[in-house]
């Protein structure tokens, strides 16, 4: 709106709400005394616009008003006039009907000038409104005993649905059904269980999960045991990732220590050796002076 708008919209606009608000005011005050009333809180309502079905090119208009949560007056386009089901609104329906010119152009709005506006604003917002993004599905069971729930994130628009089928036909018993909920990045979610502890295993592939996302070619997962991601499984894979990851540090350990040891042992069996065979000569003194100084301040074990 704010790319295809210009100041003067955003101006008139505003001056018409204003405008319209003294209005909803006075009938406050019309529909009280028609009501016998005489104070408290009061709501009227004013819901008016159109349909346009942009495969069939068919539109449909309304426009009607409500008072205090009730129908008080409504337009029918198809009788061009005013029907009123309440008796405080036949005074407005007399009056309405009365004023041709006011019904024309109330029909002109409905089903030229409300569709063409449609038409623009569907254009302009057609990049988030014609967005589709498909889901990522799978087939979750907490244990064994848990029923399965099909579960499909990541979709836009909300305009989704989903179920079980067997055999090709869709089925209602031991299945519940959640809610779409939204994801934190604007995308939506849902899920469906389905209970399966009295149907054999060697049956479950003659069940299938539906996804049908709007505009969208649908989605179909097939109920096979290799299909589902199952927390137990999940749990065993877990912990005996951990015990090798487990068992392998204390190999590594073991080695280390082993290595440790030998160098220790060499070590001490070369210092050994090297008493035993000094070499004559200034340079002797001197090496064997810092083993000696060496073995003071570390001992070897």
């Amino acid at each position: 709106m704010r790319e295809i708008t210009d100041q003067q919209y955003w101006e008139r606009e505003t001056g018409n709400f204003l405008g319209n608000q003294q209005i909803f005011k006075a009938n406050i005050e019309i529909l009280k005394q028609r009501f016998n009333q005489t104070g408290g809180v009061h709501v009227v309502q004013h819901m008016y616009g159109c349909e346009w079905d942009d495969e069939t090119a068919e539109v449909k208009g309304y426009d009607q008003f409500g008072y205090d949560g009730e129908d008080f007056i409504a337009l029918s386009l198809e009788t061009k006039s005013w029907i009123a089901p309440t008796r405080q609104a036949v005074i407005t329906k007399q009056k309405w009907d009365r004023n041709v010119a006011f019904v024309k152009n109330e029909e002109n709005y409905l089903t030229e000038n409300c569709p063409e506006w449609l038409k623009k604003y569907v254009n302009y917002g057609r990049n988030s409104l014609m967005r589709t993004e498909l889901p990522s599905v799978s087939l979750l069971q907490k244990s064994s005993s848990s029923p399965v729930s099909c579960f499909a994130t990541g979709f836009y628009p909300n305009r989704a649905e989903m179920f079980w089928r067997k055999d090709g036909e869709e089925i209602h018993d031991d299945v519940e059904k959640g809610e779409i909920l939204p994801n934190n990045d604007g995308t939506f979610q849902m899920s469906i269980n389905i209970y399966l502890s009295s149907v054999p295993p060697e049956d479950w592939p003659r069940y299938e999960c539906v996804f049908l996302l709007s505009g969208v070619e649908r989605d179909v997962i097939r109920l096979e045991k290799t299909r589902i991601r199952n927390n137990e499984l999940k749990s065993v894979s877990t912990v005996n990732n951990n015990t090798m990851t487990i068992l392998v540090a204390v190999a590594v350990g073991f080695l280390g220590l082993v290595v440790i040891i030998g160098f220790i042992l060499y070590k001490k069996i070369k210092g050994s050796e090297d008493t035993k065979t000094s070499p004559s000569g200034p340079e002797a003194s001197s090496l064997n002076s810092k083993c000696s100084d060496d073995s003071q301040g570390k001992p070897l074990v």
